[in-house]
């Protein structure tokens, strides 16, 4: 019995893989329907904006007291738990990018600040957010 020669497998390290991932994803933003998005944009991001366009999901627009908004995309039938888990991706990303404070505690966030919508608390984190707006 010949033995089959096995054919060599090229290795990449590590940081090759992830330069060709971000060189690929970099193209794929420069399509019209994703051009809105970040250079380094994430899988998670390019998902959300794929959801958006077919109709599967939502922009949700975060007003903070200092009168910043957030767009946080969240799925049609979000939870307020599901706003939060959005929001808070949302700000870690936006804080790994600019540079800022890389960790939050968001048990104190939740304890000392609260969701409202039209002036009314947010407080049940399974309640879907299509029944709190309405």
């Amino acid at each position: 019995m010949a033995a089959a020669a096995a054919e060599p497998e090229e290795e990449l390290a590590h940081a090759e893989v992830l330069e060709l991932f971000q060189a690929a994803l970099a193209r794929l933003v420069q399509d019209p329907l994703l051009c809105d998005l970040p250079p380094q944009v994430t899988a998670e991001e390019i998902g959300s904006q794929v959801a958006l366009e077919y109709g599967q999901a939502m922009t949700v627009r975060v007003c903070k007291a200092d009168g910043e908004t957030m767009p946080v995309v969240v799925v049609q039938n979000a939870s307020v738990l599901d706003l939060k888990k959005a929001l808070r991706r949302h700000v870690q990303l936006r804080q790994a990018r600019q540079g800022g404070v890389q960790h939050l505690s968001w048990k104190y966030i939740w304890r000392t600040y609260h969701l409202t919508y039209g002036g009314e608390k947010l407080a049940d984190d399974r309640k879907k957010l299509r029944d709190s707006c309405t």
